[in-house]
C-alpha cells in the first residue's frame, strides 16, 4: 500500500496566515495553527512542510462574489510565487470560507478570536480541496 499524501492548507491574509493539515487517506482537514505575517512566515511554512512531510501546499485563492480577482488575489499570487518549499503548490477557491469558519465557531458556543477563524478557514478550503481531488 502506498503512503498517503500529506497536505498543508493556507488561508493567506495581510496580518495572519491560517494553517491546516490533512492527508489523502483520511481525507479530513484539521486546523493546525496561525502564523503572523512578520517577515518570517515563509520560513515557518517551509519548516512546517518539512516537519509534516507535506506533499502539496493548498493555498486559498480569493475572488469577489462575481468570481473576479481582487487586490487580495494579487497578494496571494505574489505570496505563492515567493514560497520556497519542496512540495507542489496549488490554489483552491476560498469563497466564503471565513464566513463558514465563523459560523462553525459560533455553533461551538465558546469564545474565539480572529486567529481561530483563520485556521478554521484554512481547514475548510483544504477540506474542499481533498473532497475534489482525492
Amino acid at each position: 500500500m502506498s503512503r498517503s499524501k500529506q497536505f498543508l492548507g493556507l488561508d493567506v491574509g495581510t496580518v495572519r496566515i491560517g494553517v491546516a493539515i490533512g492527508d489523502s487517506q483520511v481525507r479530513l482537514a484539521t486546523p493546525l495553527t496561525t502564523l503572523a505575517v512578520d517577515g518570517a512566515e515563509l520560513d515557518k511554512i517551509a519548516d512546517l512542510v518539512k516537519a509534516h512531510n507535506i506533499d502539496t501546499v493548498v493555498i486559498g485563492y480569493p475572488r469577489n462574489q462575481s468570481g473576479e480577482a481582487t487586490k487580495q488575489t494579487e497578494l496571494v499570487e505574489v505570496f505563492a510565487s515567493s514560497l520556497q518549499v519542496n512540495a507542489d503548490t496549488v490554489f483552491q477557491d476560498e469563497s466564503l470560507t471565513s464566513v463558514l469558519a465563523e459560523d462553525r465557531l459560533k455553533q461551538q458556543g465558546g469564545p474565539y478570536q480572529k486567529a481561530d477563524i483563520d485556521k478554521m478557514a484554512a481547514s475548510i478550503l483544504l477540506q474542499d480541496y481533498l473532497e475534489q481531488h482525492s
